[in-house]
């Protein structure tokens, strides 16, 4: 079964990802994903809020420390070893591609149009094959729809300014108008765009009443809304599709890859089960495909999208009117 599919215009042997987590900070953890057919790997996200927080840190400490006291300018001498969390970002990531025949993804996550975008010609040198721009974002009451989208569009175009290597987009479901947003990242130079982001909710402790952060890991359902923006999307755009978020099993992945995903991520199946997720996924993927007659992946692709589908509206508002009515 010819299981090899396209991402971002790079050929994979086949289309399961694991997504950013922190598996991907631990080099044998990587290399017993690529074992168990991991035809890619994401790597975990650089935080924009991090990076300038060193780099402010670092500068009022070498280059204001003597102000008032003369004698303080060699106080904190810059100890030539000092690594930042972009240093040891760069360093994992040439480590990964070191230890991994398999292509390796850089996510940058922020949300601002600063210069930290500059950083994803390091992340090119480095040798990332690609780049998965991850903009967490979250408007007041006063900032306009059309304000909050321009701003995903104007940082990938700073982005696509300073690489050549593939960027792939990570959305999360809640926009006003998603398909026309895709469009416009699409024509801005992206290559492809995730869907979608698992925002993590802060929970209320209603002992302390202080605001905690709470992690609840994906649910298999949760591959429905993702399966159908693409089943929506594909045909409608020439960008890869990704899906990210509840794929635990090959049904969830075989299900996304008919609605029209190039690949399917995962990762909180890998962080509850372990890497073998993966190789148990291929082979249930390559049974059913077989039992199908599909002859390979690319023949799977959208075939059950909007467009090729036996009843094209049962992708739209008719499915809602017959949810209810049933």
């Amino acid at each position: 079964m010819n299981l090899e599919t396209t991402y971002l215009g790079i050929n994979l042997k086949n289309p399961l990802v694991p997504s950013a987590s922190p598996l991907s900070r631990d080099l044998d953890m990587a290399r017993r994903l690529e074992d168990a057919g991991a035809a890619a790997l994401v790597m975990y996200s650089l935080f924009e809020e991090e990076v300038l927080a060193e780099e402010e840190q670092l500068t009022g400490l070498m280059e204001f420390q003597d102000l008032g006291h003369g004698e303080a300018s060699s106080y904190l001498p810059l100890h030539p070893d000092y690594r930042t969390g972009l240093d040891e970002y760069l360093e994992q990531l040439q480590a990964l591609k070191s230890a991994l025949e398999i292509p390796v993804i850089a996510s940058l996550n922020g949300a601002t149009e600063g210069g930290w975008v500059e950083h994803g010609r390091e992340l090119e040198a480095a040798g990332a094959d690609a780049l998965e721009l991850n903009i967490f974002f979250l408007p007041g009451v006063d900032e306009p729809c059309e304000a909050v989208e321009q701003r995903y569009v104007s940082i990938l175009r700073q982005l696509k300014g300073q690489v050549r290597i593939p960027v792939t987009v990570k959305l999360s479901p809640y926009f006003t108008s998603l398909g026309y947003l895709v469009r416009q990242l699409e024509a801005a130079g992206a290559d492809g765009v995730v869907l979608f982001n698992r925002f993590y909710q802060p929970d209320l402790d209603l002992e302390t009443l202080e605001v905690k952060p709470q992690l609840h890991l994906s649910h298999p359902y949760e591959a429905l809304l993702r399966m159908h923006w693409i089943g929506r999307l594909y045909c409608k755009v020439d960008l890869s599709l990704a899906a990210t978020g509840g794929i635990h099993t090959a049904e969830q992945a075989l299900k996304l890859l008919l609605a029209g995903a190039s690949v399917t991520h995962m990762c909180s199946v890998l962080l509850e089960s372990g890497p073998e997720v993966i190789s148990r996924t291929l082979d249930e993927m390559a049974r059913w495909m077989e039992e199908k007659e599909y002859e390979s992946v690319r023949q799977l692709i959208g075939s059950t999208c909007q467009e090729h589908a036996i009843d094209p509206e049962a992708w739209d508002r008719v499915n809602y009117i017959r949810t209810l009515q049933s």
